[in-house]
């Protein structure tokens, strides 16, 4: 980066936001406790900085924001680390959810829309975005609430575009359910590349902020954000696997894992709900995750990766970390800290951390929009500088 490109990065990220500085986000860092061998690094800063996908060439990671800012950070090569806003001209609204399609386009979706961004030497078309669901597809125009509105995506083993969409309130009342569903809220969509065939793939879900697809046998798995202000402990969050269409997942009849909500009590449940695979603590904000595909970590760390944003209605804070959950014959056990720091249990989070993508080689990124950075998670061997240990404290 030439320097003056440099000045006008940083006046953009200045008159952005509240992006923390550097130097504060590097002391924060060294107060993170990881696992023996591990080690996290600033990578970038880019504001507001929420779901991640990397390019299947690997050169660049594409970060979506809840803002109207898109960024591309190239991962290696003397530009790494530094973030440029993607396709300038662009007007986006809430483009939280990147994702790559098989040939390499970028698809991104947003509040109400999810356009394509077709592949071109070095990257994609940055001026001819192509709809996919056009403008008030997503959700009826009646419906502008903000609330449960980042979108993200991914394109599954069938070749297929998949697309979770969160139910715009924290309990929809039971007269509102036939209209909810006759639009597909509250539930993830199947639909083909160019946006035709769109179907229900799975319902009964609250907001799902994070999903992927299980390497050894496609099944899709995914987070679920419950009900609020049901208590300090209940309902648990949920981590679920959906390996056929047509599942459903509870919501709004449960709150979260087999917890009935006050609302939906006098009303019977759909037959056959299915629960989640791993119930998470309360309220801490399970939002993106990734089944790790690399070599470079130990085998008892190839797993699910996944972000808990934390939490906001509980006297006692939890989440503000990264965790893990060991998969086994295609199992989940119990989720476990991986990360963790970012929550002192006193006083404002020291960081957030909202999803969680793998580097081409074998490298953890965790992106923060409290703090507008990207993190960068390497396994560092014996040879590592020993971190905080981990407090451990409640995984589900």
């Amino acid at each position: 980066m030439t320097p003056s490109a440099r000045i006008l990065f940083l006046a953009f990220v200045l008159a952005a936001g509240p992006t923390a500085a550097a130097e504060d986000i590097a002391a924060t860092l060294g107060r993170i406790a990881l696992p023996p061998g591990f080690g996290i690094k600033l990578f970038a800063l880019a504001p507001g900085a929420r779901a991640m996908a990397v390019a299947p060439d690997g050169r660049d990671v594409i970060v979506g924001t809840m803002d109207d800012a898109v960024y591309r950070i190239p991962l290696s090569g003397p530009e790494a680390g530094h973030a440029r806003r993607f396709a300038p001209g662009v007007t986006f609204k809430a483009p939280n959810g990147p994702c790559f399609a098989p040939d390499g386009a970028l698809y991104i979706s947003e509040f109400n829309r999810i356009r394509r961004f077709a592949p071109s030497a070095g990257g994609w078309d940055e001026t001819r975005p192509q709809d996919v669901v056009p403008e008030g597809g997503l959700q009826p125009a009646g419906e502008k609430s903000l609330i449960h509105a980042a979108r993200v995506c991914r394109f599954g083993p069938d070749g297929k575009l998949y697309v979770a969409i969160g139910q715009p309130t924290n309990v929809p009342k039971p007269s509102r359910e036939e209209f909810h569903e006759k639009w597909g809220l509250g539930a993830i969509w199947r639909m083909n590349a160019d946006g035709s065939g769109r179907e229900i793939f799975a319902r009964g879900i609250r907001n799902s902020v994070g999903l992927d697809f299980d390497p050894a046998d496609g099944a899709l798995w995914f987070t679920d954000n419950q009900v609020d202000s049901m208590g300090d402990d209940i309902p648990p969050g949920e981590l679920n696997r959906a390996p056929k269409p047509g599942l459903h997942f509870g919501f709004p009849w449960y709150g979260g894992g087999h917890i009935r909500t006050r609302q939906w009590e006098n009303s019977t449940p759909p037959p056959d709900v299915v629960f989640p695979e791993v119930e998470e603590v309360a309220h801490a904000a399970d939002l993106g995750m990734i089944f790790y595909r690399g070599g470079k970590f130990p085998a008892q760390w190839r797993g699910i990766f996944s972000a808990q944003h934390g939490s906001w209605d509980r006297s006692v804070p939890v989440g503000a970390r990264v965790m893990f959950t060991p998969i086994k014959e295609g199992k989940a056990e119990n989720s476990i800290p991986f990360a963790e720091g970012w929550n002192t249990g006193r006083g404002p989070y020291l960081g957030r951390p909202v999803d969680v993508a793998q580097t081409p080689d074998g490298d953890l990124l965790v992106s923060d929009d409290q703090n507008g950075a990207v993190y960068r998670i390497s396994y560092e061997g014996e040879r590592s500088t020993p971190s905080p240990r981990l407090r451990g404290e409640g995984g589900g």
